[in-house]
């Protein structure tokens, strides 16, 4: 194994040396070496990819589609993804100018941030939220501005919105939003949306918005801000969650043409070009799998039923989720807030793998977040687990 030349050490990216790597990554490895335990740490659903998804797929394989294509993605999915948000948006995104296709949602938040951001610019990020949009602004070379939302149901109201702009000043250039959310799984309803809206067309913000899970809501229909604003909003969405196809890593971005320019750029500089048969995948999803979803969805709504029950007897406190498939829970009062040791307790004790809340940004401190993207199964397990903890310790 080479060791280092002295002369080398001095190497390395000063402003990427600052940045912490994902705690939710690093947690997740440190409790998995732990016997029997049963982890619902990671956003990563238990179904497999439907079937006709996966022969397109093999069809792909087949037909040898093996070579380079375009760096915005193939027109025939931008060309589907422009049909999907035009039906679901009610918004026309030109497939040739308007639609990117990226290696995942993360990949189109990375290009994004890195296509648009000057040095400097502040983003306001709504919190609890996952922590991979902290740590893309500052690699950009943005500045992160949280706004801690616990004391208003892990919504972002107008008001407050108006009063972070207001302080924060002139370098505020754009907002990211993530509804439903990780780790909240709370989103906007249409009404609470037109508020924001109004807040940033008055200020020209820009609003980037990741709506991975819309697919997944549960007590109502998702409503997205660039119906309202299309002209301010960055929109990214995927099928990692709705297909259940998170290896694949097949994400986009749509947006006014303008601002794509920039991150089309950073794209291609980062990727190339996606997976062609992970988009040959997305193309048979898009266009004759948009109902697949519903099977996942009532399973979902069940299993967060199941465990906001659960965890309420317990004395874990929450916002009921009304998408995705957390729960952000408050840890019960007997235990203190240090949402790191509860959590390496229970992984040790109860062989229930969470993740703590503090890595979701302000307002997280004192909770975990627990997914529910696991068996019917487990999830009883887990909650078996949980009560016999809570009462060894009480």
């Amino acid at each position: 194994m080479p060791e280092l030349n002295p002369n080398l050490q001095s190497l390395g990216n000063q402003n990427l040396a600052k940045i912490a790597p994902s705690a939710i990554r690093a947690f997740d490895e440190e409790i998995s070496a732990i016997p029997g335990i049963i982890k619902l740490t990671l956003g990563e659903p238990d179904f497999s990819v439907p079937e006709h998804v996966k022969q397109a797929a093999i069809r792909g394989i087949e037909d040898n589609d093996s070579h380079y294509g375009p760096s915005k993605g193939k027109l025939a999915l931008r060309q589907a993804i422009s049909s999907y948000l035009e039906d679901t948006r009610s918004v026309h995104y030109d497939p040739e100018t308007e639609v990117i296709v990226t290696d995942g949602a993360t990949e189109a938040i990375t290009a994004a941030l890195i296509g648009l951001l000057n040095p400097g610019d502040k983003v306001l990020v709504p919190t609890p939220v996952f922590s991979l949009y902290f740590t893309n602004i500052e690699m950009a070379g943005g500045e992160v501005v949280m706004i801690d939302t616990s004391a208003d149901g892990f919504l972002l109201t107008p008001e407050r919105l108006e009063a972070e702009i207001a302080k924060e000043g002139p370098k505020v250039k754009a907002i990211m939003l993530n509804y439903p959310c990780n780790p909240t799984g709370r989103t906007y309803t249409k009404a609470e949306l037109k508020a924001l809206a109004k807040v940033l067309k008055k200020h020209g913000i820009l609003a980037i918005t990741d709506e991975i899970y819309s697919e997944l809501t549960y007590d109502q229909e998702h409503y997205s801000l660039a119906t309202l604003i299309p002209d301010q909003v960055l929109l990214i969405s995927g099928l990692s969650k709705s297909h259940a196809m998170t290896g694949y890593r097949l994400g986009y971005l749509a947006g006014p043409a303008g601002l794509l320019v920039q991150v089309a750029k950073a794209h291609s500089f980062m990727v190339t070009c996606v997976d062609n048969i992970a988009q040959d995948a997305a193309i048979e999803a898009l266009t004759n799998g948009r109902d697949d979803s519903k099977l996942f969805r009532e399973a979902y709504r069940r299993r967060r039923d199941l465990m906001v029950a659960g965890l309420t007897k317990l004395g874990f406190k929450m916002a009921v989720p009304q998408g995705a498939f957390y729960i952000f829970a408050k840890i019960p009062d007997q235990f203190g807030t240090d949402d790191f040791a509860f959590a390496k307790d229970v992984a040790k004790r109860a062989k229930v793998g969470l993740i703590p809340g503090s890595v979701f940004g302000a307002g997280s401190e004192g909770y975990v977040r627990l997914s529910y993207a696991a068996s019917d199964e487990n999830i009883k397990q887990v909650l078996q687990n949980l009560q016999q903890y809570v009462a060894d310790l009480s």
